[in-house]
């Protein structure tokens, strides 16, 4: 019986797939994050249900939807006493540990729960500082010298080499790089001085979308302040001029902070390496959700566009799995939890709502390919963003969206209320997302269907759909009566 696996999953903030040299990125080089891919697989169709740090961190903890375990925006923080993989584990006999960024509440209650250890970044609204970082753990707080992303490799190297023992254990090391403020070692600034190519979509404008899309304040032109680039830019540049000045600045400090996070991912294949364990390690790289680099002229994340919504994920475990291979199909953050306790031979919660791709990665599928998946953003008219309420639904080909542009009374929202919209993207023939189809006649009948297909998602998962939501007609259950979302 092969020996159970340990586990490590290293996540970082706001790293966009463009940005890894695995999915091909142009941007930069990323040779030790790419090594976990050389050595297992890289998912192409990897999906945050609400890309926004702490309610996707809370789906990949807990294995649900954000309106199950309580945290849809950045200030409803985690019932931390609610089953998670990692409590999972650790009933199973699993050493666990959690260190670095935590962001998901900072007080009794919120703080880590099912850990035997846990050193979380705190301060600045769980964000943390890059420098000499404040840090909590149940011995209280302490300032931590240095930058944070070498920092937290240290600390869990710390609580690994602490370890007696042959039971196997779990280690999440969460990073708050590449989050703004972009602030990287000055020695990696250095690799991307004016070298960084524009994105095909910099100059998007939205024509055809709707005025959900448009109205977000995410424009790097107008919405990236000199407060975030730490410099000001040179007097009498006009608007296109400062709009490339701004991407360029912004660009070499996030791809410098990504370069720090390459080169600790490396430190810990080599330590795994060191210690004989990397073959029987469950190794998995990802991001709570992706970021607009300049696509569509914007910076952050939030919306169902490509780049904020696909995660980059990559896994590997070379004692169980063949290296170098892709994974396709569709899969979210929702499904981490079940798929780690899978490949641990440890049973999932009843409440866990994910679907484990482990069966397909080794080869034993139990159940067919996700048909879609259904996302939501639960924040309105956010202080920075003003990025509109909405959820969708996402096929391998189509991505129906739907604002319905209501807080409905949510802590951190907006007390604004617009006029729903719809957008719907053919991303085969569209893969930019220029293009808004939603009332064009010929792609009625695919609508339609997205329509009904969102709807039962809402029903099977329990989530409410909002009241201006039309009812899609032709639903009806096995016992004859119509199909209505969970209350």
């Amino acid at each position: 019986m092969t020996a159970r696996p340990n586990v490590v999953m290293i996540l970082t903030d706001d790293h966009g797939s463009q940005a890894i040299g695995a999915y091909g990125s142009v941007l930069n080089a990323t040779p030790r994050i790419d090594e976990i891919a050389a050595n297992g697989w890289r998912f192409d169709h990897c999906f945050a249900t609400n890309a926004l740090c702490s309610p996707s961190r809370a789906s990949i903890l807990t294995g649900t939807y954000s309106h199950v375990n309580g945290v849809s925006t950045l200030v409803t923080p985690i019932d931390a006493g609610q089953p998670t993989f990692v409590s999972q584990l650790k009933a199973a006999g699993y050493r666990t540990a959690m260190i670095g960024k935590w962001h998901m509440g900072e007080h009794e209650g919120s703080r880590p729960e099912g850990f035997d250890y846990w050193d979380i970044l705190v301060g600045h609204d769980g964000q943390g500082e890059y420098w000499d970082p404040l840090f909590l753990s149940a011995e209280g707080e302490r300032i931590v010298e240095g930058y944070a992303t070498d920092r937290i490799t240290d600390l869990a190297f710390d609580w690994l080499d602490s370890l007696e023992g042959d039971d196997p254990w779990c280690v999440l090391i969460y990073h708050k790089a590449p989050h703004r403020p972009w602030e990287p070692k000055p020695e990696d600034l250095e690799r991307f001085r004016d070298a960084v190519p524009v994105p095909s979509t910099f100059w998007d404008d939205y024509d055809s979308r709707s005025s959900s899309t448009r109205r977000a304040l995410m424009r790097l032109a107008e919405n990236l302040n000199e407060e975030d680039l730490k410099v000001s830019p040179p007097e009498g540049l006009g608007y296109e001029e400062l709009a490339l000045w701004k991407y360029q600045r912004f660009m070499e400090d996030y791809l410098a902070c990504v370069a720090s996070v390459d080169d600790n991912v490396g430190r810990v294949i080599d330590r795994l390496r060191e210690r004989g364990e990397f073959d029987d390690t469950l190794l998995m790289y990802a991001s709570d959700q992706g970021f607009f680099l300049g696509e569509h002229g914007w910076f952050d994340k939030r919306f169902m566009f490509e780049e904020s919504l696909r995660m980059p994920m990559l896994l590997s475990y070379p004692r169980e799995l063949e290296g170098g291979r892709v994974f396709d199909d569709i899969v979210t953050n929702v499904d981490f939890a079940q798929t780690i306790l899978d490949a641990a031979g440890v049973a999932s919660h009843d409440r866990m709502q994910g679907r484990s791709f482990w069966p397909d990665l080794v080869g034993s599928p139990v159940e067919p390919p996700a048909e879609g998946m259904y996302y939501r953003y639960w924040e309105h008219d956010d202080t920075f963003h003003k990025a509109p309420a909405h959820y969708g639904y996402r096929t391998q080909r189509y991505k129906l969206i739907y604002y319905y542009n209501d807080g409905l009374g949510l802590p951190g929202t907006g007390p604004f209320t617009y006029p729903p919209e719809w957008e719907l993207y053919d991303l085969e023939r569209d893969p930019e997302e220029l293009r808004n189809v939603a009332d064009d006649p010929a792609y009625r009948e695919v609508r339609e269907e997205l329509e009904r297909a969102m709807w039962l998602e809402q029903a099977r998962l329990g989530d409410v759909p909002h009241p201006s939501q039309p009812q899609p007609v032709g639903l009806v259950d096995s016992d004859g009566s119509v199909v209505r979302a969970s209350a």
